[in-house]
């Protein structure tokens, strides 16, 4: 994978149209699918009429409250389940939307930067080992490393995240100086993900 400029602005003002669109999708598409549930699969013939003596004044007034709550109480249904298939459903929906969605235009910057994330990911679970290597002049380290903070510095200036921005700029400094003082050609570039392999 090649890293590639994005404009931050149209990355930040797309990420949060998705955030706020997924969510607000979520909610609505729970409410609809745990609706449809309970209205298809809810048992519709719960008796609701109770026979109830009533005396008389407010005897008869108190007993017929009573009677009321302890037949609502009796008779009211447990949704939960069926509120909570509706989530499960409406989760699914909206990621199966993410994935057909991912290659459209306006998901590119969105889906560009969750790629080099997974990315990042994979290297970070190797990264003792590829710095080892890197120790001894292994070039596929140095490569990896190349576009590991490359990709790193590209990810913190969009999120804007400066608070470790200096530890990996003085890692950019020192792997730089190995690669010059080895008189090595090599880049960010040059990272395949079969790289990753060997380590």
């Amino acid at each position: 994978m090649k890293l590639i400029e994005i404009e931050k602005a149209t990355y930040r003002k797309h990420l949060n149209i998705i955030i706020v669109s997924f969510i607000a999708s979520l909610l609505v598409l729970a409410l609809a699918y745990g609706q449809g549930l309970i209205m298809v699969f809810a048992d519709n013939n719960i008796i609701t009429e109770t026979t109830i003596s009533t005396g008389s004044g407010a005897e008869g007034l108190a007993n017929e409250k009573t009677s009321e709550a302890l037949a609502s109480e009796e008779t009211a249904p447990n949704n939960f389940k069926f509120n909570f298939f509706g989530v499960l459903l409406a989760l699914l929906t909206c990621v199966f939307a993410l994935h057909k969605l991912r290659a459209s235009a306006f998901f590119r910057e969105v889906y560009y930067v969750w790629q080099v994330k997974q990315l990042q990911n994979l290297i970070y679970r190797k990264l003792k080992k590829i710095k080892a290597a890197a120790e001894n002049d292994d070039v596929n380290a140095l490569v990896i490393l190349s576009f590991y903070y490359a990709s790193l510095k590209q990810v913190y200036l969009l999120d804007d995240n400066t608070l470790t921005m200096s530890k990996l700029n003085k890692d950019i400094s020192e792997l730089n100086t190995r690669i010059e003082n080895k008189n090595l050609a090599i880049t960010a570039d040059q990272f395949d993900k079969a790289m990753l392999a060997n380590y």
